[in-house]
């Protein structure tokens, strides 16, 4: 369908939002620094690249999902990075990096005579399996038109603003209302949980009163009380995004009283348990301090 799209950075979530652009109908040149996942795509008729260079000389648009703002940075402009393809004319960045790093890369490309789409997604991995992550895209209107039947291919897109990094700006307030919604259900569950309340009783009353949340309809039901642990998205990526909140936060000059007191608590999980451990597992430093675990009926 069309020239051949790049798409740089197989992981977690780059590998279900572009296996769901292969199924779209269109071909991919890819590039990922695991040979197994390249391998993985040359299987479904992509094309493989030796390198970022080399997506940037076959393709006209590159998608990146990439874990960190440094690596973003890097591969879109540093040495040997996309920027220095000849063909290359759109870079689409699907990570999580701010709005400062944003406009870094943004003014990189477009030093060169690039363009640049900040389209940071959210919905998780199970999300970005089904195509129904949110895709909150900022940069040039007519760019985002060209390219919208491949973020309706990805997930549900968004225009926010043609201001760079506007993007990066929304993906943030999402993350950390998700971050302060599973830090906070964590200490109050675990207070009923303390106090003798069934945790599937005080689900049922919470998702039917004004405390729902993101966390007390999917996380805790479906990934802490079976004892999974098993959301796809780390604890390390949760604490970099909440940072990356404050940061933001500061450059408006926006008082952030809870948005640092939920920090501390993604730090303190982080330095226990490490940048690998899924993020539902904040709830069992609650737990511990409390001596009360929240497991459902027949969890083993």
């Amino acid at each position: 369908m069309g020239d051949p799209v790049g798409f740089v950075g197989l992981g977690n979530m780059g590998r279900p939002m572009a296996e769901n652009l292969v199924k779209a109908g269109h071909d991919l040149v890819v590039f990922d620094t695991v040979p197994e996942r390249v391998e993985h795509f040359v299987t479904l008729g992509a094309t493989a690249a030796r390198d970022l260079v080399d997506v940037a000389e076959r393709t006209d648009a590159v998608f990146m999902s990439l874990p960190v703002p440094e690596v973003v940075r890097s591969v879109a402009i540093g040495e040997g990075g996309l920027v220095h393809g000849s063909k290359m004319r759109l870079c689409i960045d699907l990570s999580t990096t701010g709005s400062r790093v944003a406009t870094l890369v943004g003014e990189g490309l477009n030093a060169s005579g690039r363009l640049m789409l900040d389209a940071p997604v959210s919905g998780g991995t199970a999300g970005a399996a089904a195509g129904t992550v949110a895709v909150m895209v900022s940069g040039p209107r007519a760019e985002y038109e060209t390219m919208k039947p491949l973020f309706e291919a990805i997930g549900n897109p968004f225009f926010v603003g043609e201001k760079q990094g506007l993007g990066q700006t929304m993906k943030l307030i999402n993350n950390v209302l998700s971050a302060t919604a599973m830090a906070m259900t964590s200490e109050a569950l675990v207070l009923g949980a303390k106090a003798g309340l069934a945790p599937e009783t005080m689900l049922d009353v919470v998702n039917a009163g004004s405390g729902r949340n993101t966390a007390t309809t999917d996380k805790f039901p479906n990934r802490i009380l079976p004892r999974k642990f098993d959301a796809g998205f780390s604890t390390g990526l949760m604490h970099k995004d909440v940072a990356l909140f404050l940061e933001e936060a500061a450059l408006y000059g926006v008082p952030t009283w809870v948005g640092h007191a939920v920090e501390q608590m993604w730090q303190f999980a982080l330095m226990r348990d490490g940048a690998d451990a899924d993020f539902t597992t904040i709830v069992k430093h609650a737990e511990g301090w409390a001596g009360a675990e929240l497991k459902g009926k027949g969890a083993t």
